[in-house]
Protein backbone atom coordinates (compact mmCIF):
# COMPACT_ATOMS: atom_id res chain seq x y z
CA UNK A 1 0.00 0.00 0.00
CA UNK A 2 1.53 3.68 -1.28
CA UNK A 3 1.95 6.72 1.33
CA UNK A 4 -0.56 8.48 -0.20
CA UNK A 5 -3.20 5.64 0.61
CA UNK A 6 -2.12 5.03 3.85
CA UNK A 7 -2.10 8.68 5.02
CA UNK A 8 -5.62 9.01 3.03
CA UNK A 9 -6.67 5.89 5.21
CA UNK A 10 -5.96 7.16 8.30
CA UNK A 11 -6.44 10.73 7.89
CA UNK A 12 -10.43 9.88 6.92
CA UNK A 13 -11.02 7.98 10.47
CA UNK A 14 -8.98 10.43 12.25
CA UNK A 15 -10.71 12.90 11.06
CA UNK A 16 -14.23 11.25 11.73
CA UNK A 17 -13.41 10.66 15.30
CA UNK A 18 -12.64 14.25 15.67
CA UNK A 19 -15.76 15.63 14.32
CA UNK A 20 -17.52 12.71 16.75
CA UNK A 21 -15.16 14.43 19.81
CA UNK A 22 -15.28 17.94 19.11
CA UNK A 23 -17.95 18.91 16.82
CA UNK A 24 -17.82 22.58 17.87
CA UNK A 25 -14.92 25.40 18.55
CA UNK A 26 -13.37 24.63 21.83
CA UNK A 27 -14.89 27.33 23.75
CA UNK A 28 -12.62 29.77 26.28
CA UNK A 29 -11.98 29.23 30.01
CA UNK A 30 -14.91 31.03 31.97
CA UNK A 31 -12.30 33.83 33.53
CA UNK A 32 -11.65 35.09 29.40
CA UNK A 33 -13.61 38.15 28.65
CA UNK A 34 -15.16 37.68 25.12
CA UNK A 35 -12.76 39.97 22.86
CA UNK A 36 -14.35 42.08 19.76
CA UNK A 37 -13.05 39.69 17.33
CA UNK A 38 -12.12 36.21 18.09
CA UNK A 39 -8.25 35.72 16.72
CA UNK A 40 -7.89 32.62 14.47
CA UNK A 41 -4.96 31.39 13.43
CA UNK A 42 -5.15 33.15 10.08
CA UNK A 43 -5.34 36.32 11.89
CA UNK A 44 -2.29 35.41 14.57
CA UNK A 45 0.22 34.48 11.78
CA UNK A 46 -0.67 37.55 9.67
CA UNK A 47 -0.10 39.87 13.00
CA UNK A 48 2.98 38.28 13.77
CA UNK A 49 4.15 38.69 10.12
CA UNK A 50 3.34 42.34 10.02
CA UNK A 51 4.74 42.94 13.83
CA UNK A 52 7.62 40.70 14.31
CA UNK A 53 10.69 42.75 14.66
CA UNK A 54 12.87 40.07 14.11
CA UNK A 55 11.06 40.05 10.05
CA UNK A 56 11.12 43.29 9.89
CA UNK A 57 15.38 43.06 10.89
CA UNK A 58 15.44 40.39 8.42
CA UNK A 59 13.84 42.76 5.79
CA UNK A 60 16.41 45.55 6.32
CA UNK A 61 18.90 42.89 5.63
CA UNK A 62 17.77 42.82 2.11
CA UNK A 63 18.10 46.17 1.59
CA UNK A 64 21.27 46.39 3.06
CA UNK A 65 22.21 43.41 0.65
CA UNK A 66 20.58 45.30 -2.35
CA UNK A 67 22.77 48.43 -1.51
CA UNK A 68 25.60 46.30 -1.70
CA UNK A 69 25.39 45.04 -5.07
CA UNK A 70 24.97 48.73 -5.96
CA UNK A 71 27.97 48.74 -4.30
CA UNK A 72 29.83 45.85 -5.91
CA UNK A 73 28.63 47.61 -9.71
CA UNK A 74 30.40 50.97 -9.23
CA UNK A 75 34.11 48.97 -9.98
CA UNK A 76 32.36 48.92 -13.65
CA UNK A 77 31.86 52.88 -13.98
CA UNK A 78 34.80 55.67 -13.57
CA UNK A 79 35.48 56.80 -10.63
CA UNK A 80 35.82 60.83 -10.65
CA UNK A 81 37.53 63.18 -8.14
CA UNK A 82 38.23 66.67 -7.86
CA UNK A 83 41.35 68.07 -5.97
CA UNK A 84 42.66 71.53 -5.50
CA UNK A 85 46.18 72.83 -3.59
CA UNK A 86 48.16 75.57 -3.05
CA UNK A 87 52.18 74.68 -2.06
CA UNK A 88 54.48 77.36 -0.88
CA UNK A 89 58.14 76.71 -2.34
CA UNK A 90 61.22 78.06 -1.17
CA UNK A 91 64.22 77.93 -2.42
CA UNK A 92 63.31 77.09 -6.09
CA UNK A 93 65.87 76.60 -8.87
CA UNK A 94 67.14 79.92 -10.63
CA UNK A 95 70.01 80.83 -12.92
CA UNK A 96 72.25 84.19 -13.97
CA UNK A 97 73.08 84.90 -17.92
CA UNK A 98 75.39 87.26 -18.12
CA UNK A 99 74.15 90.63 -17.39
CA UNK A 100 70.54 89.51 -18.46
CA UNK A 101 69.55 88.82 -14.49
CA UNK A 102 68.13 86.26 -12.95
CA UNK A 103 65.59 83.72 -14.54
CA UNK A 104 63.39 81.78 -11.87
CA UNK A 105 62.55 78.51 -13.35
CA UNK A 106 59.77 77.52 -10.81
CA UNK A 107 57.11 79.89 -8.82
CA UNK A 108 57.55 80.21 -5.20
CA UNK A 109 53.48 79.99 -4.94
CA UNK A 110 51.99 77.14 -6.72
CA UNK A 111 48.79 76.79 -7.96
CA UNK A 112 47.00 73.12 -9.29
CA UNK A 113 43.02 72.13 -9.81
CA UNK A 114 41.93 69.43 -11.75
CA UNK A 115 39.46 66.81 -11.94
CA UNK A 116 40.31 62.96 -13.10
CA UNK A 117 38.71 59.88 -14.00
CA UNK A 118 40.16 56.63 -12.74
CA UNK A 119 38.65 53.68 -14.26
CA UNK A 120 39.69 49.78 -14.26
CA UNK A 121 40.23 48.84 -18.29
CA UNK A 122 41.19 45.26 -17.48
CA UNK A 123 40.48 42.70 -14.44
CA UNK A 124 40.05 39.56 -15.42
CA UNK A 125 36.60 38.86 -14.31
CA UNK A 126 36.93 40.08 -10.70
CA UNK A 127 34.44 42.78 -10.83
CA UNK A 128 31.64 40.42 -12.51
CA UNK A 129 32.85 37.70 -9.59
CA UNK A 130 32.07 40.49 -6.84
CA UNK A 131 28.62 41.39 -8.40
CA UNK A 132 27.63 38.11 -8.67
CA UNK A 133 28.98 37.69 -4.77
CA UNK A 134 26.70 40.64 -3.78
CA UNK A 135 23.61 39.10 -5.88
CA UNK A 136 24.14 36.04 -4.28
CA UNK A 137 24.25 37.99 -0.39
CA UNK A 138 20.46 39.26 -1.62
CA UNK A 139 19.17 35.85 -2.61
CA UNK A 140 20.56 34.55 0.83
CA UNK A 141 18.93 37.71 3.00
CA UNK A 142 15.68 36.56 1.22
CA UNK A 143 15.64 33.28 1.38
CA UNK A 144 16.21 33.80 5.25
CA UNK A 145 13.60 35.87 5.64
CA UNK A 146 10.99 33.73 4.13
CA UNK A 147 12.56 30.79 6.69
CA UNK A 148 11.81 33.39 9.29
CA UNK A 149 8.80 34.10 8.27
CA UNK A 150 8.04 30.10 7.82
CA UNK A 151 9.52 29.58 11.45
CA UNK A 152 7.83 31.93 13.15
CA UNK A 153 4.39 30.97 11.60
CA UNK A 154 4.63 27.10 12.67
CA UNK A 155 6.00 28.41 16.15
CA UNK A 156 2.37 30.62 16.13
CA UNK A 157 1.11 27.13 15.22
CA UNK A 158 1.94 25.81 17.92
CA UNK A 159 0.99 28.33 20.12
CA UNK A 160 -2.17 28.82 19.24
CA UNK A 161 -3.50 25.10 19.78
CA UNK A 162 -1.41 24.90 22.93
CA UNK A 163 -2.78 27.92 24.12
CA UNK A 164 -6.40 25.70 22.87
CA UNK A 165 -5.03 22.72 24.87
CA UNK A 166 -4.24 23.99 27.50
CA UNK A 167 -7.11 25.41 28.39
CA UNK A 168 -9.53 22.32 27.41
CA UNK A 169 -7.14 20.53 29.62
CA UNK A 170 -8.12 22.97 32.41
CA UNK A 171 -11.79 22.22 31.54
CA UNK A 172 -11.26 18.53 32.01
CA UNK A 173 -9.32 19.38 35.40
CA UNK A 174 -11.93 21.16 36.65
CA UNK A 175 -14.63 18.42 35.58
CA UNK A 176 -12.51 16.28 38.10
CA UNK A 177 -12.55 18.31 40.75
CA UNK A 178 -15.98 19.07 40.40
CA UNK A 179 -16.71 15.46 40.22
CA UNK A 180 -14.35 15.06 43.11
CA UNK A 181 -16.03 17.72 45.12
CA UNK A 182 -19.22 15.77 44.71
CA UNK A 183 -17.86 12.55 46.17
CA UNK A 184 -16.42 14.60 49.00
CA UNK A 185 -19.71 15.52 50.11
CA UNK A 186 -21.47 12.45 49.69
CA UNK A 187 -18.65 11.05 51.72
CA UNK A 188 -18.54 13.68 54.14
CA UNK A 189 -22.57 12.87 54.81
CA UNK A 190 -21.75 9.29 55.08
CA UNK A 191 -19.08 9.70 57.60
CA UNK A 192 -21.35 12.21 59.29
CA UNK A 193 -24.33 9.37 59.35
CA UNK A 194 -20.86 6.59 60.47
CA UNK A 195 -21.01 4.53 57.09
CA UNK A 196 -18.03 6.03 56.16
CA UNK A 197 -14.56 6.29 57.42
CA UNK A 198 -12.51 9.48 58.16
CA UNK A 199 -9.88 7.61 55.51
CA UNK A 200 -12.20 8.00 53.13
CA UNK A 201 -13.01 11.58 53.99
CA UNK A 202 -8.96 12.15 53.59
CA UNK A 203 -8.01 10.41 50.56
CA UNK A 204 -10.97 12.31 48.70
CA UNK A 205 -9.82 15.48 49.91
CA UNK A 206 -6.11 14.63 48.96
CA UNK A 207 -7.38 13.09 45.81
CA UNK A 208 -9.15 17.20 45.00
CA UNK A 209 -5.76 18.68 46.20
CA UNK A 210 -3.47 17.10 43.71
CA UNK A 211 -5.96 17.63 40.89
CA UNK A 212 -5.89 21.50 42.00
CA UNK A 213 -2.01 21.52 41.81
CA UNK A 214 -1.99 20.07 38.52
CA UNK A 215 -4.88 22.74 37.32
CA UNK A 216 -1.84 25.48 38.97
CA UNK A 217 0.86 24.00 36.41
CA UNK A 218 -1.34 23.83 33.67
CA UNK A 219 -2.29 27.78 34.45
CA UNK A 220 1.33 29.07 34.33
CA UNK A 221 2.23 27.16 31.10
CA UNK A 222 -1.17 28.62 30.30
CA UNK A 223 -0.06 32.02 31.55
CA UNK A 224 3.37 32.00 29.41
CA UNK A 225 2.01 30.49 25.99
CA UNK A 226 0.02 33.33 26.54
CA UNK A 227 2.97 36.02 26.84
CA UNK A 228 4.66 34.60 24.27
CA UNK A 229 1.74 34.94 21.61
CA UNK A 230 1.17 38.64 22.85
CA UNK A 231 4.79 38.85 22.05
CA UNK A 232 4.99 37.55 18.54
CA UNK A 233 2.00 39.17 17.73
CA UNK A 234 2.09 42.72 19.07
CA UNK A 235 -1.29 42.01 20.99
CA UNK A 236 -1.39 44.12 24.42
CA UNK A 237 -1.59 42.82 27.89
CA UNK A 238 -4.84 44.82 28.43
CA UNK A 239 -6.25 42.76 25.18
CA UNK A 240 -8.42 39.97 25.80
CA UNK A 241 -7.21 37.22 23.89
CA UNK A 242 -10.31 35.05 22.74
CA UNK A 243 -8.75 32.25 19.85
CA UNK A 244 -11.14 30.87 17.97
CA UNK A 245 -10.14 27.37 16.74
CA UNK A 246 -10.91 23.73 17.34
CA UNK A 247 -9.01 20.20 17.69
CA UNK A 248 -11.66 19.17 14.31
CA UNK A 249 -9.63 19.50 11.46
CA UNK A 250 -9.43 17.55 8.15
CA UNK A 251 -5.73 17.00 7.07
CA UNK A 252 -5.11 18.35 2.95
CA UNK A 253 -2.79 15.66 1.66
CA UNK A 254 -0.75 16.27 -1.20
CA UNK A 255 -2.22 15.35 -4.48
CA UNK A 256 1.01 12.62 -4.98
CA UNK A 257 2.68 10.73 -2.64
CA UNK A 258 6.04 12.26 -4.10
CA UNK A 259 6.50 14.09 -0.44
CA UNK A 260 10.39 13.95 -0.61
CA UNK A 261 10.61 15.35 -3.92
CA UNK A 262 8.10 18.06 -2.88
CA UNK A 263 10.54 18.75 0.09
CA UNK A 264 13.59 18.47 -2.07
CA UNK A 265 11.96 21.53 -3.79
CA UNK A 266 10.09 23.60 -1.81
CA UNK A 267 12.42 23.64 1.74
CA UNK A 268 13.97 27.28 1.96
CA UNK A 269 16.68 25.41 4.39
CA UNK A 270 17.66 23.22 1.19
CA UNK A 271 17.47 26.37 -0.89
CA UNK A 272 19.61 28.42 1.74
CA UNK A 273 21.89 25.73 1.69
CA UNK A 274 22.55 25.82 -2.24
CA UNK A 275 22.88 29.51 -2.56
CA UNK A 276 25.64 29.16 0.56
CA UNK A 277 27.42 26.69 -1.98
CA UNK A 278 27.24 28.45 -4.84
CA UNK A 279 28.38 31.52 -2.75
CA UNK A 280 31.49 29.70 -1.62
CA UNK A 281 32.07 28.70 -5.41
CA UNK A 282 31.97 32.24 -6.10
CA UNK A 283 34.43 33.32 -3.52
CA UNK A 284 36.71 30.23 -5.00
CA UNK A 285 36.84 31.75 -8.53
CA UNK A 286 37.48 35.08 -6.82
CA UNK A 287 40.38 33.74 -4.45
CA UNK A 288 41.93 32.43 -8.01
CA UNK A 289 41.98 35.39 -9.88
CA UNK A 290 43.50 37.37 -6.81
CA UNK A 291 47.22 36.70 -8.48
CA UNK A 292 46.24 38.22 -12.23
CA UNK A 293 47.09 41.58 -13.15
CA UNK A 294 45.07 44.81 -13.03
CA UNK A 295 45.24 47.85 -15.43
CA UNK A 296 43.79 51.02 -14.86
CA UNK A 297 43.11 54.14 -16.66
CA UNK A 298 43.33 57.60 -15.86
CA UNK A 299 42.74 60.92 -17.68
CA UNK A 300 42.56 64.49 -15.55
CA UNK A 301 41.82 67.99 -16.65
CA UNK A 302 42.22 71.09 -14.88
CA UNK A 303 44.48 74.26 -14.32
CA UNK A 304 48.07 75.10 -12.83
CA UNK A 305 51.05 77.35 -12.76
CA UNK A 306 54.81 76.76 -13.34
CA UNK A 307 55.10 76.43 -16.76
CA UNK A 308 57.67 78.96 -18.93
CA UNK A 309 57.98 81.91 -20.02
CA UNK A 310 55.53 83.07 -17.49
CA UNK A 311 55.66 80.34 -14.40
CA UNK A 312 53.04 82.62 -12.66
CA UNK A 313 49.90 82.12 -15.09
CA UNK A 314 47.53 79.85 -14.58
CA UNK A 315 47.23 77.21 -17.18
CA UNK A 316 45.01 74.56 -18.50
CA UNK A 317 46.75 71.21 -18.25
CA UNK A 318 45.34 67.71 -19.34
CA UNK A 319 47.11 64.21 -18.29
CA UNK A 320 46.47 60.80 -19.41
CA UNK A 321 47.94 57.20 -18.43
CA UNK A 322 47.83 54.07 -18.50
CA UNK A 323 48.52 51.72 -15.25
CA UNK A 324 49.70 47.36 -15.03
CA UNK A 325 49.84 46.16 -11.82
CA UNK A 326 51.17 42.50 -11.57
CA UNK A 327 50.98 41.32 -8.08
CA UNK A 328 54.52 39.03 -8.15
CA UNK A 329 54.43 38.61 -4.01
CA UNK A 330 52.06 38.99 -1.20
CA UNK A 331 53.69 37.01 1.66
CA UNK A 332 51.49 33.87 0.73
CA UNK A 333 48.59 35.59 1.20
CA UNK A 334 47.03 34.68 -2.16
CA UNK A 335 47.67 30.96 -1.66
CA UNK A 336 46.35 31.33 1.89
CA UNK A 337 43.20 32.57 0.34
CA UNK A 338 42.65 29.93 -2.63
CA UNK A 339 43.57 26.99 0.35
CA UNK A 340 40.41 29.03 2.53
CA UNK A 341 37.87 29.16 -0.26
CA UNK A 342 38.72 25.68 -1.33
CA UNK A 343 37.87 24.33 2.21
CA UNK A 344 35.03 26.60 2.39
CA UNK A 345 33.48 25.13 -0.68
CA UNK A 346 33.54 21.71 0.06
CA UNK A 347 32.24 22.58 3.39
CA UNK A 348 28.96 24.29 1.71
CA UNK A 349 28.95 20.98 -0.01
CA UNK A 350 29.11 18.71 2.92
CA UNK A 351 26.56 21.24 4.76
CA UNK A 352 23.74 20.63 1.78
CA UNK A 353 24.18 16.90 1.59
CA UNK A 354 23.82 17.02 5.91
CA UNK A 355 20.68 19.44 4.99
CA UNK A 356 19.07 16.88 2.31
CA UNK A 357 19.41 14.16 4.32
CA UNK A 358 17.83 15.78 7.47
CA UNK A 359 14.46 16.87 4.91
CA UNK A 360 14.52 13.38 4.01
CA UNK A 361 14.61 12.18 7.88
CA UNK A 362 11.82 14.54 8.56
CA UNK A 363 9.31 13.73 6.00
CA UNK A 364 9.71 9.98 6.65
CA UNK A 365 9.17 10.86 10.86
CA UNK A 366 6.14 13.18 10.60
CA UNK A 367 4.06 10.99 7.76
CA UNK A 368 5.07 7.89 11.12
CA UNK A 369 3.87 10.47 13.79
CA UNK A 370 0.79 11.71 11.66
CA UNK A 371 -0.24 8.13 11.07
CA UNK A 372 0.18 7.04 14.88
CA UNK A 373 -1.36 10.15 15.69
CA UNK A 374 -4.19 9.26 13.53
CA UNK A 375 -4.70 6.18 15.13
CA UNK A 376 -4.83 7.13 18.41
CA UNK A 377 -7.43 9.04 17.81
CA UNK A 378 -9.70 5.93 17.56
CA UNK A 379 -8.22 4.22 20.36
CA UNK A 380 -8.71 7.41 23.06
CA UNK A 381 -11.63 7.50 21.66
CA UNK A 382 -13.07 3.87 22.97
CA UNK A 383 -11.50 4.52 25.96
CA UNK A 384 -13.31 7.32 26.98
CA UNK A 385 -16.71 5.93 26.18
CA UNK A 386 -15.68 3.07 28.42
CA UNK A 387 -14.46 5.08 31.04
CA UNK A 388 -17.15 7.45 31.17
CA UNK A 389 -19.50 4.19 32.10
CA UNK A 390 -17.23 2.72 34.45
CA UNK A 391 -17.55 5.86 36.20
CA UNK A 392 -20.94 5.87 36.02
CA UNK A 393 -21.21 2.31 37.36
CA UNK A 394 -19.27 2.66 40.29
CA UNK A 395 -21.26 6.36 40.97
CA UNK A 396 -24.41 4.43 41.14
CA UNK A 397 -22.53 1.87 43.24
CA UNK A 398 -20.86 3.84 45.57
CA UNK A 399 -24.41 5.72 46.64
CA UNK A 400 -25.53 2.01 47.21
CA UNK A 401 -22.69 1.58 49.56
CA UNK A 402 -21.54 -1.29 46.63
CA UNK A 403 -18.38 0.59 46.14
CA UNK A 404 -15.40 1.91 48.42
CA UNK A 405 -14.55 5.86 48.14
CA UNK A 406 -11.20 4.35 46.98
CA UNK A 407 -13.05 2.89 43.76
CA UNK A 408 -14.98 6.01 43.26
CA UNK A 409 -11.79 7.86 43.36
CA UNK A 410 -9.79 5.79 40.71
CA UNK A 411 -12.65 5.59 38.68
CA UNK A 412 -13.18 9.52 38.10
CA UNK A 413 -9.30 9.65 37.83
CA UNK A 414 -9.06 6.70 35.23
CA UNK A 415 -11.95 9.21 33.30
CA UNK A 416 -10.26 11.94 33.51
CA UNK A 417 -6.97 10.23 32.25
CA UNK A 418 -8.76 9.01 29.05
CA UNK A 419 -10.35 12.21 27.87
CA UNK A 420 -7.03 13.92 28.82
CA UNK A 421 -5.68 11.33 26.40
CA UNK A 422 -8.38 11.73 23.79
CA UNK A 423 -7.61 15.54 23.47
CA UNK A 424 -3.44 14.72 23.33
CA UNK A 425 -4.27 12.65 20.58
CA UNK A 426 -6.21 15.53 18.84
CA UNK A 427 -3.37 17.96 18.99
CA UNK A 428 -1.33 15.30 18.21
CA UNK A 429 -2.58 14.81 15.39
CA UNK A 430 -3.23 18.76 14.36
CA UNK A 431 0.42 19.17 15.14
CA UNK A 432 1.40 16.28 12.73
CA UNK A 433 -0.85 17.86 10.24
CA UNK A 434 1.18 21.19 10.19
CA UNK A 435 4.47 19.57 10.81
CA UNK A 436 3.71 17.63 7.81
CA UNK A 437 3.21 21.10 6.05
CA UNK A 438 6.36 22.48 7.67
CA UNK A 439 8.91 19.63 6.54
CA UNK A 440 7.28 19.28 2.78
CA UNK A 441 7.79 23.16 2.18
CA UNK A 442 4.50 23.99 2.53
CA UNK A 443 3.28 27.67 2.87
CA UNK A 444 0.74 27.96 5.95
CA UNK A 445 -1.09 31.16 4.56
Amino acid sequence: MTKKSILTRTAGIAATALMLAWPSPLPATATDEPAKTPLTLEGAIHLVRENNPALKAAAEEITAADARITQSRSAWFPQISASAGYTWLDTVSKMSFGNSGEIQFMPNDNYDAKVTARATLLDFGKRGTNVNLAMSGKKTAEESLELARRELSFQTVQLFYGILFLRENLRVEEKEIAALNKALDYTTKRYQAGSATRFDVLSTEVRIAATRNRTLDIEHELRRSELTLRRLTGIAENTPLSLQGSFALTAKLPANSGLVAQAMEQRIELQLSRENERAAKLHRSLAMKQGVPVVTGSISYGVTNGYQPDINEIRNNVAAGLHLEIPLFTGFRTSAERQESNAMMRAATQRRIDTEEQVKTDVEDTIHAFQTASEKITTTEVQVQQAELAARHVRARYENGMATALDLLDTEAALSQAELARLQAAYAYVMSNYTLKRVTGEVFW
